[in-house]
Parts: structure tokens; C-alpha cells; sequence
């Protein structure tokens, strides 16, 4: 690697490209560049060396995690309900015989089939692109992600059966963790501390000054056409800090839902 391209990447961080991680990344330190894509395309962007860390799906570390080493203090996670990570349908989960899974959200899928298994439910899952009308058009169920999933609860609150955040806490009594920060365990450990050095100081602003988290509701608010007191309630729903209770529910996650054996290490 020339020291050019080796400069460039070590000031590259990726981003899913969803508003959940807006309070890091808004207003981010301009000498980073900013990789922004869809959860599991940041899995590949990261194993090829695209960039220094990223938010990745929870089940991603766990398939990569010989590879892939975690990064203490942030990601994706929900306290109860999360209101981003939905089942939707014109009828009860119960009653539901195949469901739509999308093929962009790796974390949400492996545990909306183990909520399912212990239940006792064995609907057939059928992958499909994250489109609401065509997934109904074809099962009973759909899970949505990320902003379709704000959107259409919006729109369709009817159709909502579950909500993946409450009924994970409601069966493991932890948070849910959907999305960690990671780096490549060969990844020099001066450069993904000066990133999550930069990233620790805009969580720590819009936890602690007003102007700041009003910043980032008002521009997911543009974003989104969300109204700003749907997105002020979802960055209470939505968290980027990793305390050890999200730690020990990743842990419960990685186990029971990807089947992960190994405990959970971090860079530090």
C-alpha cells in the first residue's frame, strides 16, 4: 500500500446509511472521510481494507469474527422498543404461514428467526428487496429496516405486528444491540483509536448539549419527513453507547441467535 492510499484509508470511517448513527457522524472532524452504506455492503468495505472501522450487523461480527475485532463504547442498539426493526402484516404473526425477509439486514433476520423458533412458529421465510407492498403482495409478514420502517409505520400503523427491539428485551430481559463498531484485527490500533476518538467526541455533544442533539433531530427530521417529535422520540428509542448491559445482551445475541461460541472481545 503507497503511503498515499494507506493515508486515505486509515482517515476513512463507514457509516450505515440510515439516520441511526447521525449523532456520531454529524458534524464529524472533515479531515475523515465518510463511507456511507447500507449495513451489510459496510461488512465487505471493511474485510477488504475500505476503511479503518465501521458499523457492521451484530450477525456480520459474529460470521467475520475471527477476522473482525469489536470497538468498545458505541453502536446500534434499543432499550425495548426500537421502532426502526419491524414485522409488519395484515394479520398476527400466530396466523402469519411465510414471511419477507430483506436481504440488506443480516442482524434483524437471525433474530426475528429465533424469536419465531421459540415461539413455535415456522413461517417460510422468502428473501426479498425491502419493499413493503411487493414483500405483502407475496407473504403474510414483512420486515422492514431503518427509515422504510419509520416511514411506513407512519403511514401504515395498522400494519405493524412486532416490534423486534421490545420483544427481544421482553424475551431475554437485555437491549438489543443490532449494529456494532468493528475494525479488522490487523488494523494498526493508533488509527481506530483516533477514529473512535472523533466519533466518542460528537456522541458525548449530543448527549450533553442541547444545540447539538437538537441538530441532528432537526436534520433527520429533513431528512426523513418525520415530524421532529417522531425523531426527538426515536433518538430515545436508538442508541449509539454501549454500556455493559447492551454488552451482556450482544453476548446472549451472538450466542443464541448466530450461534457464536466464542466470547466477545474488544480492541481495548
Amino acid at each position: 500500500m503507497n503511503p498515499r492510499s494507506e493515508l486515505l484509508w486509515a482517515n476513512t470511517i463507514g457509516r450505515v446509511a440510515f439516520m441511526n448513527c447521525d449523532p456520531l457522524f454529524l458534524g464529524l472532524d472533515p479531515s475523515f472521510n465518510v463511507l456511507p452504506a447500507p449495513p451489510s455492503w459496510l461488512t465487505g468495505h471493511l474485510l477488504r481494507r475500505d476503511c479503518v472501522l465501521a458499523p457492521i450487523p451484530a450477525a456480520d461480527f459474529a460470521r467475520h469474527h475471527q477476522e473482525l475485532v469489536l470497538i468498545p463504547e458505541i453502536g446500534i442498539s434499543s432499550k425495548g422498543e426500537v421502532g426502526s426493526v419491524l414485522v409488519f402484516g395484515n394479520r398476527p404473526v400466530e396466523e402469519m404461514r411465510d414471511v419477507a425477509m430483506p436481504s440488506d439486514s443480516a442482524s434483524s433476520v437471525a433474530l426475528l428467526k429465533y424469536l419465531l423458533k421459540v415461539r413455535g412458529l415456522d413461517p417460510r421465510p422468502v428473501e426479498m428487496g425491502p419493499d413493503l407492498d411487493s414483500m405483502l403482495d407475496r407473504c403474510d409478514g414483512a420486515l422492514l429496516i431503518g427509515d422504510r420502517a419509520l416511514d411506513r409505520a407512519k403511514t401504515n400503523p395498522e400494519l405493524v405486528q412486532l416490534d423486534l427491539g421490545q420483544a427481544w428485551l421482553e424475551h431475554s430481559g437485555h437491549p438489543m444491540v443490532f449494529g456494532v463498531f468493528a475494525a479488522r484485527k490487523d488494523t494498526p490500533i493508533e488509527f481506530v483509536k483516533r477514529a473512535h476518538s472523533a466519533l466518542m467526541e460528537r456522541l458525548e455533544l449530543f448527549e450533553n448539549d442541547p444545540l447539538t442533539r437538537e441538530h441532528v433531530i432537526l436534520n433527520a427530521h429533513q431528512q426523513s419527513e418525520m415530524s421532529i417529535e417522531r425523531m426527538n422520540r426515536y433518538f430515545g428509542e436508538v442508541f449509539n453507547r454501549l454500556d455493559a448491559e447492551h454488552v451482556s445482551g450482544l453476548q446472549e445475541y451472538l450466542t443464541l441467535c448466530c450461534g457464536m461460541k466464542e466470547k466477545i472481545e474488544f480492541m481495548w
